[in-house]
């Protein structure tokens, strides 16, 4: 559980970080900007806060929830954030490459027109975008399995974020150390699997609840591994592997990854022709 905080934390705010040092960085440079950098921060700020009371309704939302309520939104949260993970990960694919283009683009709008508000409100939505989603995250994981401590959960994010900050300072080195396409292909991987995971998880939910029918087992790979002993646990978590998957997984891995590859066609056949056309 709290490696898959860690590693949630961590890729968000690696994003977040990428968006605020571009901005940060082209008002520095460019004297006519300089007078908006408290703008950016008052608004990373602002994005933050934004967060903060997202990750507060949620949290205290499940305290008014019956108990039978709060199964089922539990189920929702993990299929929300599995659709967040494919959403993200396709979205970085077709933005990355012109994100900083892009966004140096709007700052100079801003600038020009001397609409420091228009900062302030970018650098709100990246961060609070970035931030909400790792709320969403991090209550899907934890609606996975009993969930850790407050200190364990806090320092889960705290290490997610110091881990952050340093590949981060890599990752402006210019590719000697981590290159931001090695970051994002890693990532993006690991996100899809996680996704995964947060799917094959809400199923098990679902078939708890008699929502699901309880199917026959397809195969047994206890012998290679086990995903009740501590490193299956941990693959499992991170994958969504069962290592005696019932029929309805097998389903649910089939669709899952299914959809992702339709779509990574679809995202592959626009861009070779958007390419084509320009």
């Amino acid at each position: 559980m709290s490696g898959q905080i860690v590693f949630i934390v961590w890729r968000e705010s690696v994003e977040a970080l990428l968006v605020v040092g571009i901005l940060n960085a082209w008002l520095l440079h460019n004297a006519s900007g300089s007078g908006a950098v408290r703008y950016l921060w008052g608004g990373v700020a602002a994005g933050v806060a934004v967060a903060v009371a997202i990750a507060f309704v949620i949290f205290n939302l499940v305290t008014f929830l019956p108990p039978d309520t709060l199964d089922y939104f539990m189920v929702a949260m993990m299929l929300v954030a599995t659709g967040l993970i494919v959403q993200m990960v396709f979205w970085m694919r077709a933005n990355g490459r012109g994100l900083k283009r892009n966004l140096e683009q709007g700052l100079g709008v801003a600038v020009t027109h001397k609409r420091w508000w228009g900062i302030f409100f970018l650098a709100m939505i990246a961060v609070a975008r970035e931030g909400s989603e790792t709320v969403v995250f991090v209550y899907g994981m934890l609606s996975t399995s009993k969930p850790d401590g407050v200190l364990s959960i806090l320092s889960s994010i705290g290490l997610g974020f110091g881990i952050a900050v340093v590949t981060y300072g890599l990752l402006q080195l210019g590719g000697r150390y981590l290159s931001w396409r090695l970051f994002f292909k890693f990532t993006e991987v690991m996100l899809l699997l996680l996704g995964c995971a947060l799917a094959v998880t809400a199923t098990d939910k679902l078939i708890s609840l008699g929502i699901f029918p309880f199917t026959s087992v397809v195969w047994n790979t206890d012998w290679l591994l086990d995903d009740g002993t501590r490193w299956g646990g941990v693959v499992s978590a991170l994958t969504g592997y069962r290592s005696a998957p019932e029929q309805i997984i097998l389903a649910v891995w089939v669709v899952y990854w299914g959809a992702v590859i339709t779509l990574a066609k679809v995202q592959q056949l626009r861009m070779n022709s958007h390419h084509k056309s320009a």
